[in-house]
């Protein structure tokens, strides 16, 4: 097998997945919380914010279901 691999060839669709302090983001999004003490944020490659979701799991399915590879972040 020596078929050349482009690595780069959907590069673009990588999303990062974080966790997030509720107490680090703005007040206006602390207040929607609903008392969770961490959220996870789903970023592009470019490390704009896709997405801010209560937890780990739905981060990782709503990148999928949008044909997203999810990474983690740690």
């Amino acid at each position: 097998m020596h078929t050349p691999f482009d690595f780069k060839q959907g590069a673009d669709r990588i999303v990062y997945v974080k966790a997030v302090a509720v107490s680090d983001l703005p007040k206006e999004v602390q207040m929607n919380a609903a008392g969770q003490e961490q959220l996870y944020a789903v970023h592009d490659s470019s490390g704009g914010q896709l997405a801010l979701v209560t937890d780990r799991r739905l981060a990782y399915v709503l990148a999928r279901q949008h044909d997203l590879t999810p990474v983690a972040v740690h």
